[in-house]
This record gives C-alpha cells, sequence and structure tokens, in this order.
C-alpha cells in the first residue's frame, strides 16, 4: 500500500531536469507511504513511491524492475494496491508461460501477467489497485485502476508531460513543470453541491483529472492518454424458486464471502490485520470471518456521547460475542471542529459526508494498534442495502397514472408548503428513475442552489453524471438500475474516497472483502425479492449470514458512523461555522448571506439545513487551503504502531 506519481516527458532531458521536482513533489503523500521513499528515472519516464510494506517487506522494494529472461530490466512497476490472488496468478504463469520471479511479492505478478497476457492482464487482478508500467523496449506505459475504485489516480496533462498520482496535491505541486495553470472548476463545484462529492473523473481543478475506476489507460511520450474501460459490471438477476434454490443461493454467499475475506487477511507474520466494527451485519461479518484467520483480531469502533448517535454498546456486545479485543474512540464537537481542516487538506476535494470524521478518529486510534483494518464498504450496493432501494416499491402507484397527470402532480407538489408531510413522495411519485434518482445522496435541489450558489449554471445537473450510467442499465429493474448508479456515483465518489483518505492519512491500509470481484459475480444474480421482502434490505445476505454472526445484530438497523451534526450546528458548533461563512473569502462563489441565513434557519429549527450547510463548510475550508492559502493545517509526521 503506496503512495505514487509517475511523470512521463516527450523528451529525457525533461524528464531528468524534474526528477528532483517529483522527489519534492512526493513529500505531499508521504502518509502513504512511511516505511520506504524514492525516486527513479529512466529515459522519458520519473517515477516517485513512498511504501507502506504488508508482502514481501524486505525485498519487494519498488519501484519494482522486471522483465523475462532474455530483457531482465524491461519493465517498470509504480504500484499502490493489495493484489490479494498474487500467488495463484504467479502459479498459473509459471506454469503456463515459465515466468520466473525474485520476491514473493505481489507487484511481480503484475507485471508478468502484463508481460504475458497483454492489456487484459487487469481482468485477472483480485484486489484494490493503482498501477503505471513502463515499458521500456516499447516506449509505452499502461496502467489502470481497480473495478470498483478503491484505490485513487489522478493525472494531470500539459505540453509534452503528463503526471499520474495517488494524492491531486503532488500534481498541484507539478503544475509548473506541466506548465498546467490551475484554476476552479466551477461546473465540478456545482456537481459537489448537488451530489456532496466531486463525481470521477472531475476534480475542482480544471487542469486535473481523475482515471476512472475500472479503467486501463496507455501513453507514449509526448502523446496523449488513450483509456480502455475493461469494467462492465452488470446486474442479471436470476430467479430463486423454492426454498432449496434460496438456501443455495445462500450459501454461495457465504462461501463467496468467506473466501474473500481470508484472502483479504493476506500479509506478512509480523503486519498485524485488525478490522472497524460497527452495530451491522456488515462490518460484523468481516470482523467475524477475519477472526477465523487471527484469533487476536482488535475490533475498532467510534461514536459520539449523543443519544442515538452511537453504536459503541452494540458493537461492543459484538465484539464480545464474537470474542475480539475491542477498542473504542469516542469524539468531541471540539476535537472534531479543530481536526477539519486538517482532514480536508488529506481529501484533496471536499466530500460533504460527515461519517468520514468519526472514520478519520478511529483510523487514528487503530494505527496505534495495527497497519490494515477490514471494513464492510460496498456490501449496500452490492446486495440492496440503503433504504432508498425501497423506493420503486413505495411509488409503483405512480406507474399506473398516465404521464400527463404524473406531470400535473409534479407542478401540484411546488405549491405545497416545504416540510408538508407527502411533499417529498408527490414531486418524486411524479418524475421517472431516471430523473429523481441520482445516487444515495440528496442535497440541494436547483431552487435551494440558485439561491446560494453564485455561478450556479442552467443546465448543469446530476443527470450530466447519471445519465451513461442510466444508458447502460435500460431494460434492468429499477432496484438493480439504482445500484448500478450508485456504484459509479455514490460509492466511488463519496464511501471509497473517505474510506482511502481518511485511513491512509493516519498510514492506515483500509481492505473491503465485499468489493472483490468473485463477490460481486454472486451478488450481481441477486432478484429483487432477495435484496427487498418484508420491509428488510440485503434479505439474502442477512440469511447467508445468520449462521455465522450474532443474533441481535443480524436484523437491526444500521446506524454506521453517524456523526450529530444537525444538533451540533445549533449548539456546540454554530460559531465555528458562522466564523468560517464569514471569514471565507467564497464571495464570487457563494452567496455568504445566503449560506449565514441558512445557518440560523438552521439555528432556529425552522428546517434541517444540515446536509447544505456541511457542504458548504467544506468547500470554504478546502478553499481557504487550496486556492486562498489562508488555512494552514500543520501536517504531522506519519503515525506509526506500537509494538504488541
Amino acid at each position: 500500500m503506496c503512495g505514487l506519481l509517475g511523470l512521463i516527458c516527450s523528451t529525457e532531458a525533461d524528464a531528468a531536469s524534474a526528477r528532483d521536482a517529483v522527489d519534492a513533489a512526493m513529500r505531499c503523500q508521504r502518509h502513504r507511504g512511511p516505511d520506504e521513499h524514492d525516486t527513479w528515472a529512466d529515459a522519458e519516464v520519473v517515477y516517485g513511491f513512498n511504501r507502506l510494506a504488508f508482502i514481501d517487506v524486505d525485498h519487494a522494494h519498488q519501484p519494482l524492475i522486471w522483465g523475462p529472461p532474455e530483457a531482465p530490466e524491461r519493465y517498470t512497476l509504480n504500484f499502490n494496491g493489495e493484489i490479494y490472488n498474487y500467488k495463484e496468478l504467479r502459479d498459473e504463469l509459471a506454469a503456463g508461460h515459465g515466468a520466473k520471479f525474485a520476491t514473493e511479492g505481489d507487484g511481480e505478478a503484475i507485471v508478468a501477467a502484463y508481460h504475458y497476457l497483454g492489456d487484459d492482464a487487469v481482468k485477472k487482478l483480485r484486489g484494490m489497485f493503482a498501477f503505471m508500467i513502463w515499458d521500456s523496449q516499447e516506449k509505452v506505459v499502461f496502467g489502470a485502476r481497480d473495478p470498483f475504485g478503491i484505490k485513487p489516480l489522478f493525472y494531470s496533462a500539459g505540453p509534452g508531460k503528463v503526471a499520474f498520482s495517488s494524492e491531486k496535491k503532488s500534481l498541484l505541486e507539478l503544475s509548473s513543470v506541466l506548465g498546467v495553470e490551475e484554476k476552479l472548476d466551477k461546473t465540478a463545484l456545482q456537481h459537489y453541491l448537488v451530489l456532496q462529492y466531486v463525481p470521477e473523473p472531475e476534480t475542482l481543478h480544471t487542469g486535473i483529472r481523475r482515471v476512472e475506476s475500472g479503467t486501463s489507460f496507455r501513453l507514449v511520450p509526448g502523446g496523449d492518454v488513450e483509456f480502455t474501460r475493461y469494467f462492465h459490471p452488470q446486474f442479471t438477476a436470476k430467479p430463486v424458486n423454492g426454498q432449496a434454490e434460496a438456501d443455495a443461493l445462500y450459501e454461495r454467499i457465504a462461501d463467496v464471502m468467506r473466501d474473500s475475506v481470508g484472502k483479504h487477511m493476506i500479509s506478512d507474520p509480523d503486519v498485524t490485520v485488525g478490522a472497524f466494527l460497527s452495530g451491522g451485519i456488515d462490518s460484523t461479518a468481516t470482523a467475524t470471518l477475519a477472526k477465523e484467520h487471527n484469533p487476536n483480531l482488535i475490533a475498532f469502533t467510534s461514536g459520539f456521547d449523543r443519544q442515538g448517535y452511537s453504536e459503541v454498546d452494540v458493537a461492543a456486545e459484538t465484539a464480545a460475542a464474537i470474542g475480539v479485543k475491542h477498542v473504542v474512540r469516542v469524539v468531541s464537537a471540539e476535537e472534531m471542529m479543530e481536526a477539519m481542516p486538517l482532514i480536508v487538506w488529506y481529501l484533496d476535494d471536499p466530500v460533504a459526508d460527515p461519517a468520514l470524521v468519526p472514520l478519520w478518529f478511529i483510523a487514528r486510534e487503530a494505527r496505534k494498534h495495527v497497519k490494515a483494518v477490514l471494513s464492510g464498504e460496498g456490501a449496500d450496493e452490492l446486495f440492496g442495502g440503503y433504504t432508498v432501494y425501497n423506493e420503486p416499491i413505495s411509488l409503483a402507484p405512480f406507474e399506473k397514472i398516465p404521464g400527463g397527470v404524473r406531470k400535473i402532480l409534479g407542478k401540484v407538489s411546488t405549491k405545497i408548503p416545504e416540510g408538508t408531510r407527502g411533499k417529498d413522495l408527490l414531486r418524486r411519485g411524479a418524475l421517472s428513475l431516471e430523473d429523481r434518482y441520482y445516487g444515495n445522496a440528496r442535497n440541494f435541489r436547483d431552487e435551494q442552489l440558485r439561491a446560494v450558489l453564485r455561478t450556479y449554471q442552467e443546465g448543469v445537473g446530476f443527470k450530466d453524471v447519471t445519465a451513461p450510467w442510466y444508458r447502460v442499465s435500460e431494460g434492468w429493474d429499477p432496484v438493480a438500475r439504482m445500484q448500478h448508479v450508485d456504484l459509479f456515483t455514490w460509492l466511488r465518489g463519496d464511501i471509497l474516497v473517505k474510506a482511502d483518505k481518511v485511513t491512509m492519512a493516519n498510514s492506515l491500509e483500509l481492505r473491503v472483502p465485499f468489493l472483490d470481484p468473485e463477490v460481486f459475480k454472486v451478488a450481481a444474480t441477486i432478484p429483487v425479492d432477495q435484496k427487498l421482502t418484508h420491509g428488510t434490505s440485503k434479505y439474502a445476505l442477512r440469511q447467508a449470514l445468520a449462521k455465522i454472526i450474532p443474533g441481535h445484530v443480524l436484523n437491526r438497523r444500521k446506524l454506521g458512523f453517524p456523526v450529530p451534526i444537525r444538533l451540533w450546528l445549533r449548539d456546540e458548533m454554530y460559531d465555528w461555522a458562522k466564523g468560517i461563512i464569514s471569514d471565507s473569502r467564497t464571495d464570487e462563489l457563494i452567496d455568504k448571506k445566503a449560506a449565514l441565513a441558512l445557518l440560523d434557519e438552521h439555528k432556529e429549527g425552522q428546517h434541517d439545513r444540515s446536509r447544505q450547510l456541511w457542504a458548504l463548510l467544506m468547500f470554504m475550508l478546502w478553499h481557504g487551503i487550496f486556492v486562498e492559502n489562508r488555512i494552514k493545517p500543520e501536517v504531522p509526521e506519519p503515525v506509526y504502531p506500537v509494538k504488541l
């Protein structure tokens, strides 16, 4: 697990002169790999690398040079991630192609697979990854990002140069070398305020984009980057008829999850892997199955001293039931306010999901004990866990109403006072799925955004992001279409960004066994009635885990890592929030009077504006750090685990 930076130039002279700049830019991501640091250059390519070592700690150094016997130094790999099936892949390449390996690490499996299998090698990889391979013989760079987007990869292109990086900050440091003038992307800002995250491939800087999840790329020095999507997920439900078929499905789910967790526990013997534990079935399942491989597993939970905003008690009961050591971190409003500028610095772009705050604190605590943790991200998207997935069922009566009448109902809903019961149901019932669902996030509506965003652009909206994915899923059942949209919006834009950024900020690797290609193959076949039935979400998953996890967790509604910002913004955090808005130099972008009015409206209890406010506050902090250079968080040196 690492931080990488790669610069590809059109001339050797440009590459040679940029080596020191690449080395300096790597300091921005030293938290991603405190175990080892290096730079490497060859012809038109410069690599920078920070390593957090897990497999073959003493020998699998990077950048990694590999080649077949006839050209042993042909390829150089820069790799961030873990390949969980690398042993099987190495054996396959050795048996089928005579591949030779000098280390016991997973990196060589990637390069060897590329040499013998070409671009399709990426389809063989079971893991989380972002990598670049320089082929010194063909003078070409090949790279890829994992199917779900667990590991990040940014890129920036200037005249004759292209750079790729795990951290956007490093590319900002290289902007003068690249010859790229970085400006704020106003379209991306509008998307962010609606979605609560910046959608791929955008960032808030015009000159920096992201390699999309499930995509590979090729680049010849001096040329343009050519992208190819290799991962095309499809939810192809298969009917389940009778209890025997249902039981067989549950067994397949249990088997593939046990196999995936086993793969995700891989590490050298002296590297400890723990688990995050909330009160829900997802994290409980990963922790329970992980304990089969590590009897001394440590589980970590965060919470708040507010009733209804903490799962510490349930998590403690679960930890006792499965027999693992339990570490708890309770977070105060004061700690949260103090930490926010630093957290936003680590994020690169703002993510308006308050759940990343407790995740930050528990990651910081976990890093004192372990180097990696398992977590339950992805279970809701794959198995149908979000409450909103029930919406097609609740709105089914509207589908029987003629389109013209539905439009009239939609217009009627606009006349109903905000906060009136049934207003939102009527509004959404009047819309098609494509017009109403943009992922598991709902923030500013158009009319609300116009009042706050001075740069509001008519014609820019969530459909810019969702339309391509709805086209792919045309003809699927509505729940499957919602899940598919979430894979390419909410999951990779919010869930996985915060998971990667705040854990790696603490030099902690987060592993997500649910987001495994083999798990997806099984989950994709589950029919709607095995996802949502009798008011229960993730029904098939719950049945599959019934004999694995403690009974008190099985049918309990998950809180996750909830944050009491709704209450705090009316009380403890009000002055803090008012100060951020007042001090911000975003007047050309945000109507600060309107933002302050939202804050006062929220404080007075007229409406819950906490989500909209949080999005504005995170952007204003980001702007203060990355645009104004007014806010300067003190970035600590990477932390290390204690000796157990």
